[in-house]
């Protein structure tokens, strides 16, 4: 038994949750966030809270009965308050700047790096931090990680692209041949 799954979902005031055609959708001052539903699982809507339930008892319903509840949970909290991730670029040269739904880097390489800011997210760079904000939680992780997987942290000089309080395990270099 989930132990998340079990527990309803309080829905905040000025929300709204609905189900429609197989697709949850939950409204709020944030935004609108959409996502299609499992044939193995059922959310109820009832009065304030939302209750997800396995439809069955097979392997799969169980499994994605947790996980459903905890997508519910994250579009609730994100139309209300959105998630944010921050990313520190450390190295000499190493910087970022927005051209509109653009974010163009130059990280080392003989050319700018320039990737698109997807819809529903926005990015703000002060310095060396970026910060990207958003409804959606898997959005926001996956665009933030995308970041820093264009350059991660070395462990030499701890150079590269990290998540703010992130703790790179540093190596010793290359010791001086003794006389």
């Amino acid at each position: 038994m989930s132990r998340t799954g079990k527990r309803p979902i309080a829905i905040p005031t000025g929300t709204e949750v609905s189900v429609q055609n197989h697709e949850l959708i939950v409204k709020g001052k944030n935004g609108t966030l959409k996502r299609a539903m499992h044939p193995n699982v059922a959310i109820d809507v009832e009065g304030g809270n939302v209750t997800v339930s396995p439809k069955g008892s097979s392997r799969l319903a169980r499994a994605l009965w947790g996980t459903y509840a905890a997508h519910v949970r994250n579009m609730v909290a994100g139309v209300n308050t959105p998630f944010t991730k921050k990313l520190q670029i450390e190295g000499i040269g190493f910087k970022a700047e927005l051209a509109g739904k653009t974010l163009k880097m130059a990280l080392g390489y003989s050319h700018p790096v320039i990737i698109n800011i997807p819809e529903g997210l926005t990015a703000v760079v002060e310095k060396n931090m970026i910060t990207v904000t958003g409804a959606d939680k898997d959005a926001v992780g996956q665009f933030a990680a995308s970041v820093r997987n264009l350059r991660k942290p070395e462990p030499y000089k701890g150079k590269g692209i990290r998540y703010e309080g992130e703790v790179i395990r540093m190596k010793q270099g290359k010791k001086a041949a003794g006389a």
